[in-house]
């Protein structure tokens, strides 16, 4: 069985490989070919679910292990994400591309912090 380290990881691993696509999926999309927008829709639902569920893990890490700053980062992630998905559905550009790069970039940080920072092994026993 997984550690809630090792499961908050591999959520936040899987949101990293799934967001780099996306600049890939809209570059595909901005050279002509028109099938790159139906890959960055999809992909803006997947990084979004792969996000929530991350929320959903990092509240868990919070309560067992006592820890708040994965549930902090991952909030203010995933909110710069929900308002990036819906800048996008309502083809804002100039808030949804720059939005998107800072949301990169915060979620590489996060990738970076969860894997650098120990999280302690053992759970906190319930009172």
């Amino acid at each position: 069985m997984l550690t809630m380290a090792s499961q908050l990881r591999a959520v936040v691993s899987a949101h990293v490989v799934a967001i780099v696509g996306q600049p890939v999926f809209a570059g595909v999309y901005l050279t002509g070919d028109f099938d790159g927008l139906r890959w960055h829709a999809i992909g803006a639902d997947v990084v979004t679910s792969i996000g929530y569920l991350q929320v959903i893990v990092a509240i868990v890490v919070w309560i067992r292990l006592r820890q708040i700053w994965p549930f902090l980062a991952t909030a203010a992630v995933v909110a710069a994400e929900t308002v990036q998905y819906f800048a996008g559905l309502d083809g804002a550009l100039w808030l949804h591309i720059p939005l998107g790069v800072m949301t990169v970039v915060g979620l590489v940080v996060l990738f970076i912090a969860v894997w650098s920072r120990p999280l302690p092994r053992r759970e906190v026993p319930h009172a």
